[in-house]
């Protein structure tokens, strides 16, 4: 099938419809399932450097908690106005207790907690001093969650299945989205209809044969692409990639995310079209594919075709990188982006 190669421009009759797709935002009802964390933010300032190291001393003023990775893409869903249903792993310990906390001041549905016993919350520590982001430590444990985790998930699924219109994984590679766990979920939607999206880990592209579409940042869809494919000492190009990996995916659609050079979007019907970006400025990209794969399910929740999904994503994440931190958008900011002239 040939290719098509577009550069979408926003039309004033496009404008109207996604405003219109974006009202609807509030009638969507989504499942996230993936790894939750708790991520912290150090807030400071430097006017020195260490005598004992050539670091830099923050100065720290403050210090506060939101909730990440899987519940950042629920926070967003949430902000924009859907209503999500968030799943997944914390332990029973003062980081979760404060990942709980957290949610609940967000008010960020908590029907989907799994608690384990055996597994520390996973922390994210990010120390920002003068809007930039100086160090990040980790504190987490990355093997595979229990089986009798995964069944606990699993029955939270199959109570939700039929009242959602979109199923979101989200793997950061923690340990929550594994084959046993996917195969159940992939074969629960497609009994149901329901679409599959998922935010990938680059190791772990196997595990997504059959979803429905997949937003992989660039250096992740270009290791999975290598990692699967005999590239004859050349370096593939964007198109080899994108529909490379959509044929070995079995997926409708492939949404990449190219930084600066905004999106590519690769269709099942041999279709590329690419995005260009609407960031004006750039402060921190954290968070940014959680709030492309949020925007993208509701769009496709409230009836959007994927390029119409894929370009309302792109404009949420020019909004998301001008803020410092794991930000979200609300809906308002993202109408009034759709209608800016």
């Amino acid at each position: 099938m040939p290719q098509e190669l577009t550069t979408i421009l926003l039309k004033t009759s496009e404008k109207k419809r996604f405003s219109d797709l974006i009202r609807r935002f509030k009638n969507a009802r989504i499942l996230v399932i993936g790894d939750f964390i708790l991520d912290q933010f150090v807030w400071g300032s430097v006017h020195r450097i260490s005598p004992e190291a050539p670091v830099p001393v923050v100065n720290v003023q403050r210090e506060s908690y939101v909730p990440g990775g899987s519940l950042n893409v629920a926070n967003n869903i949430r902000t924009l106005g859907g209503t999500v249903y968030p799943c997944g792993v914390v332990g029973r310990d003062l980081a979760g207790r404060m990942l709980l906390k957290a949610m609940r001041r967000e008010g960020i549905e908590i029907g989907g907690i799994i608690y384990d016993r055996s597994r520390p919350t996973s922390v994210k520590t990010r120390v920002i001093a003068h809007s930039q982001q100086v160090v990040r430590f980790d504190r987490e444990k990355e093997g595979e969650i229990s089986r009798e985790d995964c069944q606990k998930i699993l029955r939270f699924v199959r109570q939700m299945i039929s009242s959602i219109d979109v199923v979101v994984i989200e793997d950061y590679g923690k340990g929550v989205v594994q084959p046993a766990l996917l195969k159940e979920v992939l074969q629960l939607a497609k009994r149901w209809k329901k679409p599959v999206l998922v935010d990938p880990k680059e190791k772990h592209f196997s595990y997504y044969q059959g979803a429905t579409a997949l937003t992989p940042n660039r250096k992740e869809a270009y290791t999975a692409y290598e990692n699967g494919h005999r590239t004859n000492h050349h370096d593939p190009s964007l198109e080899e990639v994108g529909h490379g990996l959509l044929k070995q995916l079995k997926s409708q659609a492939l949404l990449i995310t190219l930084g600066e050079d905004g999106m590519a979007l690769f269709e099942k019907n041999g279709k590329m079209t690419h995005i260009p970006t609407t960031a004006r400025e750039v402060y921190d990209v954290s968070g940014a594919g959680d709030t492309v794969i949020a925007v993208f399910s509701l769009a496709l929740a409230a009836g959007a075709k994927m390029r119409e999904a894929a370009m309302i994503s792109n404009l949420a994440a020019g909004i998301v990188v001008g803020k410092i931190g794991t930000a979200t958008v609300s809906r308002q900011e993202l109408e009034e982006t759709v209608t800016r002239p």
